[in-house]
C-alpha cells in the first residue's frame, strides 16, 4: 500500500534524528533514500560505512525547494535554472560548482555538488520540517539492488538506520537521471525516468555519456544495481533454449522475462514482467530480489528492446550483469551475443 505522508510524530521522530547526527531511510519517487544530515560531516561518513560506499562516490544532496540553491551551489547555470523550472520537484539530479561550505565527504573530494528536489510528498515533508539538506543515495548495501519498499531496507540495514518512513511502494523505482554542467555544456551522464528527449526540449543540445573531465557520479561503476546471484544477459529470442541448457543437469534458474515461457521448465522460476516499460522499471528491483531469494545459481535476463524508454532500464541491467564474474560455467559472457 502506498503512503504519501507520514504522521507528525514519525516527522518529529526523523527530523530528530537527522539533528542528533542519525541516518533515516525516506522514500522518494525514484528509490529509497538513506539520509542524513548534509552539514555533518560525520553524520554523512556513516551513511558510507553503513553502506560500504568507496569514500569518493559522491552523494546527492535532496532540498525541499530550488530557492535553497544558493546554499549549496557556487554558480548555478541559467540551463539548470530552465530544467529546475521544468523538472522540479522530480526525479533529476544536477551537477554543479559546489559552494565553499559544503564539505568534500558529500561531494568525494571533488568541487561539484549533486542537488536533487524530490516530489515525493513524504520526501517534501521530512525535508521542510528538517529545514535543510539531506544527503541520500540508496537505501542499501553498496552495488548491491536499490530498495523500493520500506522493507527492503528494514532487510539490508536494519537497526543501522534510526528511522525508516514507510511510504509504501516508489512510484518509479529507478534510480534519478544525473546531468552535469561543465562550461557551457550539458551532459547525461545516468538516465533514468527524465529522458535525453525531454531535456533536449528545454536546452537544447545535451551530451550522453561521461568524458575524461565528468565529475563521478552515483552509480557511475561499471559493475552496481546488482543481485548477490549472478546475472546474466540473453538475447530476447533465445531465453526458452538458455534456460533449458542452463537448468541441465538439476541447476536451478531465474529467468526475468517479457513474457511467459513456451513450455514449462522443471527447475527453472520463471517471472513475466511484461512489454511495458514503466511497469517494468518500476518492478526491476523487486523482481530481482525475489529471483534472488528463489535459491538458483543463475539469473537469465531476457534482453529489453532498444528505444529511448527503455535505456534507464538496460543501463541497470548492464551494470548489475557486470557484477559477475567475467565468464559463467560454459565460458560465455556476462552479457551473452
Amino acid at each position: 500500500m502506498v503512503r504519501v505522508r507520514a504522521s507528525q510524530v514519525e516527522i518529529e521522530a526523523a527530523v530528530q534524528a537527522l539533528r542528533d547526527g542519525e541516518l533515516v531511510a525516506f522514500p522518494t519517487e525514484t528509490v529509497y533514500g538513506l539520509g542524513a544530515n548534509a552539514q555533518d560531516p560525520a553524520a554523512v561518513r556513516r551513511i558510507f560505512e553503513v553502506k560500504g560506499r568507496p569514500s569518493n562516490h559522491p552523494v546527492i544532496v535532496h532540498l525541499d525547494s530550488p530557492r535553497f540553491l544558493h546554499r549549496w551551489v557556487r554558480e548555478v547555470p541559467q540551463a539548470a535554472m530552465s530544467l529546475a523550472e521544468r523538472f522540479w520537484p522530480g526525479p533529476l539530479t544536477m551537477v554543479m560548482p559546489r559552494a565553499p561550505n559544503v564539505h568534500g565527504v558529500v561531494t568525494g573530494g571533488q568541487d561539484t555538488v549533486a542537488i536533487r528536489v524530490p516530489s515525493h510528498p513524504m520526501a517534501q515533508q521530512l525535508l521542510t520540517a528538517f529545514g535543510g539538506g539531506i544527503a541520500a543515495p540508496s537505501a542499501n548495501r553498496y552495488g548491491r539492488l536499490s530498495p523500493t519498499r520500506a522493507e527492503h531496507v528494514r532487510e539490508e540495514l536494519g537497526e543501522q538506520v534510526k528511522v525508516i518512513l514507510d511510504g509504501g511502494e516508489c512510484q518509479i523505482g529507478l534510480e534519478s537521471t544525473i546531468i552535469a554542467f561543465q562550461g557551457q555544456r550539458v551532459r547525461l551522464l545516468r538516465p533514468g525516468a527524465i529522458t535525453a528527449a525531454q531535456i533536449r526540449q528545454v536546452i537544447g543540445e545535451l551530451l550522453i555519456g561521461a568524458d575524461l573531465e565528468s565529475p563521478r557520479v552515483p552509480g557511475g561503476a561499471a559493475a552496481h544495481y546488482a543481485p548477490t546471484t549472478p546475472m546474466i544477459i540473453v538475447p530476447s529470442g533465445e531465453i526458452d533454449a538458455r534456460a533449458e541448457t542452463v537448468s541441465g543437469g538439476g541447476r536451478r534458474v531465474a529467468v526475468l522475462a517479457q513474457r511467459l515461457p513456451l513450455r514449462a521448465h522443471k527447475y527453472v522460476t520463471w517471472i513475466n514482467a511484461g512489454r511495458r516499460p514503466e511497469q517494468y522499471g518500476h518492478d526491476l528491483y523487486t523482481n530481482l530480489r525475489t529471483l534472488d531469494k528463489a535459491g538458483c545459481q543463475r539469473i537469465l535476463v531476457q534482453d529489453v528492446p532498444d528505444g529511448e524508454s527503455w535505456t534507464a532500464i538496460r543501463d541497470r541491467l548492464l551494470r548489475a550483469a557486470a557484477s559477475v564474474s567475467a565468464a559463467d560455467d560454459s565460458g560465455t559472457m556476462a552479457v551473452l551475443p
